[in-house]
């Protein structure tokens, strides 16, 4: 394997620097979801209180409706060359991003720090049952991980690209080992199966709201990191279409195994909620117990590496003056203190866990929303330089920017925290008496973020036709510099 650093930060990739074919994006992608931790989201759903007919329902809307928003930033990335945070300059202004960027940054570390602090739980709850348990092992464990994922983001794109196809091939043999150790094992009785919802009070959407927003909406942000480097001719519906079915199929899979370990361990919720894997390792024979710890190790790891890898393009994307392996190596030790509080601090994952989906899932929708609108409606031809670097970028574009946060403030305003600290700052829409009902609970602000979002930038936008090519300067989209011309940006 060719070890070569790369050297490119956040700056275009020239069409003869582009290499690869869409197909290429099924390995990074699987390997990204390609862990226990969807058969863990798969028990949280139940959770929820959903019956299991209900759970299959919301894992599979959640999946589908999300990860195509994955496949239409990644084809921006083929069409402008330069990673998604990056891009997002063109439609918020260069320092109009900054929200969003930051925003961005806040949400794909807490990503990094629950990878890592997943697998150094994982690691001590197998390392107890052989007799080795301690904060010393579960140190060891964690710094393993954590440097691991350090030094491949620090070699960059092709090392990533690599390491994540040979992850993903290792990471499914074990886990196929682990179901067929575990499903002979367990006790399956009608009431497993229950159609009927056990509180009759949570609706289906709160288990596609919270499929959505740990599945293809997380990762929205981050599907031009790894198609930028794709040749501009690159199949439109292949980039689309590899990267939704990478992110669909792996994560379909094994959170429906989930509902499956439910109903077979009605009781494996409550241990699943304290330490995911952990829960999942107790199912397990002793003699199984080390490789699965080294299959959680490497599947973190995999997970990890996505989040900081483009965690230090999104830094780059906020203007930090430093070049990208430095950017990694600061967002490597963020990474590392949140491991910290999560694995020595925090009393159960559960909560911080959907404490922080709901957080962040709102601003994730309206940048979403905003970023795939307008690269549908003014970006067909690509993305204009002009428009991402300085100093010919514009500052601020107010439509986007203010989309964003109108559509953010409302949502915010319409969902709730098991968090009783955040809490307190969500839901201020909701009278009372609602703030503990059906509606609340589902999250459906989620949802409406999203719709509310589009809807506005697409409203201060779309009247003006004169304005939906991009930038002044020279368009990068389909193989070609075509030549200067006055191509007035939308608002």
């Amino acid at each position: 394997m060719d070890l070569t650093r790369e050297r490119k930060g956040i700056d275009r990739v020239a069409e003869d620097e582009r290499h690869g074919t869409p197909r290429a994006l099924f390995w990074p992608w699987t390997a990204a979801n390609l862990s226990l931790f969807p058969v863990a989201s798969g028990i949280f759903v139940i959770a929820l209180g959903l019956s299991w007919w209900e759970a299959v329902v919301a894992i599979v809307v959640g999946l589908v409706v999300s990860y195509p928003l994955v496949g239409l930033t990644a084809l921006a990335g083929v069409r402008g060359g330069a990673p998604t945070m990056t891009l997002s300059r063109a439609t918020f202004g260069l320092h109009g991003n900054k929200i969003p960027t930051g925003l961005s940054f806040l949400s794909t570390v807490g990503w990094e720090i629950i990878s890592v602090a997943l697998g150094a739980l994982a690691a001590r709850t197998a390392l107890a049952r052989l007799g080795l348990a301690g904060n010393g092992t579960l140190a060891v464990s964690f710094a393993v991980i954590a440097l691991a994922t350090i030094v491949i983001c620090v070699y960059g794109y092709d090392v990533v690209m690599r390491v994540q196809k040979w992850l993903a091939i290792t990471g499914a043999g074990l886990a196929a080992i682990y179901f067929v150790i575990i499903i002979p094992h367990l006790r399956f009785a009608a009431e497993g199966f229950n159609t009927e919802s056990p509180t009759g009070t949570v609706p289906i959407v709160a288990g596609v709201i919270m499929v959505a927003a740990g599945g293809g909406l997380s990762w929205a942000n981050s599907g031009a990191d790894y198609s930028r480097y794709l040749p501009v001719t690159s199949s439109r519906k292949g980039v689309v279409g590899w990267t939704t079915f990478a992110g669909v199929l792996t994560p379909l899979v094994l959170m429906l195994a989930g509902v499956v370990l439910s109903a077979g361990a009605p009781d494996l919720a409550g241990r699943v909620a304290k330490d995911p894997f952990g829960a999942l390792a107790e199912l397990l024979p002793t003699w199984f117990l080390v490789p699965f710890t080294i299959s959680v190790i490497l599947s973190c790891v995999a997970g990890a590496v996505m989040n900081l890898y483009s965690s230090g393009l999104i830094l780059l994307a906020l203007g930090v003056p430093l070049r990208r392996e430095i950017a990694v190596g600061i967002d490597g030790g963020l990474m590392v203190l949140g491991g910290i509080y999560l694995i020595f601090v925090a009393p159960t994952f559960f909560d911080p866990f959907m404490s922080f989906l709901t957080l962040f899932a709102v601003p994730s929708a309206a940048w979403a929303a905003i970023f795939i609108t307008d690269m549908l409606l003014y970006r067909r031809d690509g993305y204009a330089q002009d428009e991402l670097y300085p100093p010919r970028a514009r500052a601020v574009r107010p439509a986007a920017v203010l989309s964003l946060v109108v559509a953010a403030l409302v949502g915010w305003g319409l969902v709730t925290s098991r968090d009783p600290n955040i809490d307190s700052l969500l839901g201020y829409w909701l009278p009372d008496s609602a703030r503990h009902g059906s509606f609340a609970a589902s999250n459906l602000g989620v949802f409406l973020t999203f719709v509310l979002a589009g809807v506005l930038y697409a409203g201060s936008t779309f009247p003006f036709p004169a304005q939906r090519r991009s930038g002044s300067g020279r368009i990068f989209g389909h193989g070609e510099e075509v030549g200067r011309t006055d191509h007035r940006a939308a608002p």
